[in-house]
């Protein structure tokens, strides 16, 4: 089933394809982890970053030509003829910015025959990777951006635009820095690389067994233990690829028939698992690629962010955490066998080193303050370093080999949505949209903080119904994000504000790629696996409100309101979780979920202010009845009228 999530679109070639494959794809890994080891100071001459851009796109375009069918129903073991021809053309429009920037450096605004030429070769290049990577959703959103930087003297209103010549709109997408040379591409190129390296070296090293026998060990004796062991392995994954889609795939592999085997209903075990993988995402310290990329538009270090971003992901993952329990308790299950629990001194003593790259990682993002790209290389060799230590984890020279051509293999899918989307940003540049759209939501919104918020969050959610959560937040920084910070929103929180709203569309129906994984793989209803992961993720669309209000659970503020914030928000989040599962100690009526999630939602936004301290002492009050109440009224069940217990059997026993 992960073969077929993942591999369909790409070609299994043999003979020198494969071998012009391997060497594209290794070597766009390899081209892009000296770049981001900084190796390039090391030689005696001065290389501009738009020449190594050029190097690397020639190398990922062409390598999506030749690993990459133009179809599900063409050829997967040869390359057709036209594709050596758009892999070569895909070569040339990057070479030819690596090679003559120098000197086109000084004549950008000069169109010439050759810029245009090139131009008009490199868009529909970058168009055709993309659909053949993620589809046509996508490159027409493309297109008709685009097309409005070139008609939009037609519109009307607010939407009208001087427009631009089809040659002037060649050279600026192709060559400027706003356009496809620009931040986006940028990033994905010199940082993203290098976690996604580590990731798979991770991989190589057998570091993703001693993830999961680290998880079986801390939650797997545990009622509902293969959920929870879910949980805990999937955020782990989240921490070294930061992908909510490959996590499904390569965890839920395992998790999903782990959990119905235990007797979770499948659509259930699906959704835990897209939940639980999507938070990867926002949980450092590697989160996902647009993390990288909002450092870059904030100029704040990445370990700003990813401290930034650890209260709200810690908060999603205990309501996930939480209903995963209660969710156990009312299906009556318990925790997995003694002798199917690895034992805790075996997993650390073959897997302690692995330890150590991800500790490595982690001072230096956020205790040393190390640009991004350097601790990423840095975690790599460290990773492949402890591997080395025991004899079955040691990583051949095939195997580092293999490494590199599976980063690129990942890579090839973030070359061209980040190419695209410097596209769309770049057309939207020369249109001069991007000044007007924010003028636009604000007029809408009549200078409303929550309805501006409300609308953003909208624009997020359905952008993110066909868009990747890179592209969603690429557009809606430079689109939306100052609009936000007009109204007085630290410009943090209005791009964690729209990361976290982009990463929701995957589990918010009906177009949800991390729900549709997990759903395949469990076989279950995809509807009803899509609205209990909604629930599940149920923090994930209050929090980032609350943030914008209330800073404190960005670290903002001084520790004793950091503090208070986040006791509120957990409590908060605990009898949210109750309420929306419909159990505590035993099944809730309707009036009592109600009670619970109304008590949580008082709670979790912090006591900042009269109004919010008066808020959280009703939802505290309410909350703690709610609780005393539950625990008097269970005791009295198990006790009966007369004190007699009254045992209950496992749903094991009950079968």
């Amino acid at each position: 089933m992960a073969e077929i999530l993942t591999d369909s679109k790409f070609r299994t070639l043999d003979g020198a394809p494969r071998v012009v494959e391997h060497a594209l794809l290794g070597g766009l890994t390899g081209l892009g982890a000296l770049w981001a080891a900084e190796a390039h100071h090391w030689l005696p001459l001065a290389i501009f970053k738009e020449q190594y851009l050029g190097v690397f796109l020639a190398l990922g375009l062409a390598g999506v030509f030749v690993a990459v069918r133009p179809s599900v129903r063409a050829a997967a073991d040869r390359v057709a003829w036209f594709d050596w021809i758009l892999a070569a053309a895909g070569l040339g429009v990057g070479l030819y910015v690596a090679i003559l920037f120098p000197s086109l450096a000084y004549q950008l605004g000069v169109i010439s025959w050759d810029k245009v030429l090139l131009g008009a070769i490199a868009v529909p290049l970058i168009l055709e990777a993309t659909r053949r990577l993620v589809g046509w959703t996508l490159v027409w959103i493309a297109v008709a951006c685009i097309l409005y930087a070139k008609f939009a003297w037609i519109l009307p209103g607010a939407f009208h635009a001087k427009g631009s010549s089809w040659e002037r709109l060649a050279v600026y997408l192709y060559l400027d820095s706003n356009a496809l040379f620009g931040v986006a591409l940028s990033v994905t190129a010199s940082i993203v690389v290098a976690f996604i390296l580590f990731g798979q070296a991770l991989y190589a090293v057998g570091g993703d067994r001693f993830l999961t026998d680290v998880s079986l060990v801390a939650m797997g004796r545990y009622r509902g233990g293969s959920a929870k062991v879910a949980v805990v392995s999937s955020t782990l994954f989240g921490t070294v690829s930061g992908s909510a889609v490959s996590n499904v795939v390569v965890d839920g592999a395992v998790t999903i028939p782990m959990m119905k085997r235990a007797g979770y209903p499948p659509h259930l075990a699906a959704a835990i698992e897209a939940v639980a993988s999507n938070g990867g995402q926002i949980m450092p310290p590697v989160m996902g690629a647009a993390a990288f990329l909002m450092a870059e538009y904030l100029g704040a270090p990445y370990g700003t962010i990813a401290l930034a971003a650890l209260l709200p992901a810690l908060l999603y993952y205990l309501a996930l955490f939480t209903q995963v329990d209660l969710e156990a308790a009312r299906h009556g299950l318990v925790g997995l066998p003694a002798d199917q629990l690895p034992r805790l001194r075996a997993v650390m003593r073959s897997g302690w080193v692995f330890v150590v790259p991800l500790a490595v990682l982690v001072h230096t993002l956020m205790i040393a303050g190390w640009d991004a790209a350097k601790s990423g290389m840095l975690a790599v060799a460290v990773t492949f370093a402890v591997g080395a230590v025991f004899r079955e984890s040691r990583p051949s020279v095939r195997r580092a080999l293999r490494t590199l051509v599976e980063s690129g293999r990942v890579l090839l899918d973030l070359i061209a949505i980040t190419a695209l989307a410097g596209l769309v940003i770049g057309a939207f540049q020369l249109s001069g949209f991007t000044s007007k759209l924010p003028l636009i939501l604000l007029d809408v919104a009549g200078g409303s903080l929550l309805l501006l918020l409300v609308l953003s969050a909208l624009v997020c959610v359905v952008l993110g119904m066909s868009l990747p959560t890179t592209v969603v937040y690429i557009t809606l920084a430079v689109l939306v994000a100052p609009a936000l910070t007009q109204l007085g929103i630290a410009p943090i929180a209005a791009h964690l504000f729209l990361f976290y709203y982009g990463m929701l569309s995957l589990i918010t129906p009906p177009n949800c790629l991390a729900t549709f994984a997990a759903a395949a793989i469990a076989r279950s209803d995809f509807w009803k696996t899509g609205w209990t992961g909604m629930r599940l993720g149920i923090v994930a669309y209050l929090v980032p409100f609350v943030f914008v209000y209330q800073p404190a659970l960005l670290f903002q503020g001084s520790p004793g309101e950091i503090v208070l914030a986040v006791v509120t928000a957990a409590a908060g989040v605990i009898l949210l979780s109750a309420g929306c599962v419909g159990y505590l100690l035993r099944p809730l009526d309707w009036t009592k979920r109600t009670l619970f999630i109304a008590a949580g939602l008082a709670l979790i936004p912090p006591p900042a202010g009269a109004a919010w301290i008066m808020t959280n002492v009703v939802g505290l009050s309410v909350g703690v009845a709610l609780v005393v109440w539950e625990r008097r009224a269970r005791a009295l069940t198990i006790s009966g009228p007369r004190g007699a217990t009254a045992p209950i059997a496992p749903r094991a026993a009950r079968r």
